[in-house]
């Protein structure tokens, strides 16, 4: 199956290199060095940029997109299993040297994005050692949050795995709305539709989010992390620690 990207170039002076926060941390030659073999592209919610299996052609760095890595679990439903925002980015199984992806990835938030293809994003792996340290650090942070949702989805309630789900999406495209609708919800925490509806409700009630027709607006971000299971706090400390420490 061909991805359904949709993508659409923009100029590359509309976003700050800086806007992904791997990038960032590069230093100035090596940032310049990686960008000058990118293009910025547009990320349209809902497209699928690799499927389970399929070779891995180009690796994304977001910069206020948010890709979706999903596993399926029965042939019908599916699992989210990570997040990437702009704080990592996408094709990590090249970083390995291995080019199938063992998920499926979905643009969860539409937005920009660096992408490279694999060949180039190969180059830059043995130009930079800078580059290889740093997602080196990321590879850990992200074998942690594929963890810390394993056990997450086992032993928490809906509502609490919601409101992470929430505060995750928050720190990665840094701002209270966004859109997603009753449907995806379900499919990113693995459980009915009723499900969503019951938990979305609930922490609407509570006067922590408003959520009408798949726009959500976080209104109390700490009573929000006060709803959410410890695994938002472990997730966000793992970041904190190894990428930023």
């Amino acid at each position: 199956m061909t991805p359904n990207t949709q993508e659409s170039r923009v100029p590359s002076a509309v976003h700050d290199p800086a806007g992904n926060r791997l990038l960032a941390a590069l230093p100035r030659k090596d940032r310049q060095h990686l960008l000058s073999g990118c293009e910025q592209v547009k990320l349209v919610s809902g497209n699928i940029l690799c499927e389970l299996g399929e070779t891995i052609r180009h690796v994304y760095f977001p910069t206020n997109s948010l890709i979706s890595l999903v596993t399926p679990t029965d042939g019908h439903g599916s699992l989210e299993v990570a997040l990437v925002g702009r704080e990592g980015m996408y094709g990590i199984p090249l970083m390995l040297g291995v080019d199938v992806s063992p998920l499926h990835a979905v643009v969860q938030g539409s937005g920009s994005a660096w992408r490279m293809d694999a060949e180039r994003f190969h180059s830059e792996l043995k130009y930079s050692v800078a580059l290889q340290q740093e997602l080196n650090r990321y590879i850990y942070v992200l074998m942690s949050q594929l963890a810390q949702t394993a056990a997450c989805t086992h032993f928490h309630v809906v509502e609490e795995r919601l409101a992470r789900w929430l505060l995750m999406t928050r720190d990665r495209v840094h701002s209270e709305e966004f859109h997603i609708t009753h449907e995806l919800l379900a499919q990113v925490l693995g459980v009915r539709r009723v499900g969503v509806t019951k938990a979305a409700g609930s922490l609407q009630n509570k006067k922590l989010i408003s959520y009408s027709r798949g726009d959500i607006k976080i209104r109390d971000i700490a009573g929000l992390e006060v709803a959410s299971c410890s695994c938002y706090r472990a997730d966000k400390e793992t970041y904190d620690r190894i990428l930023h420490g």
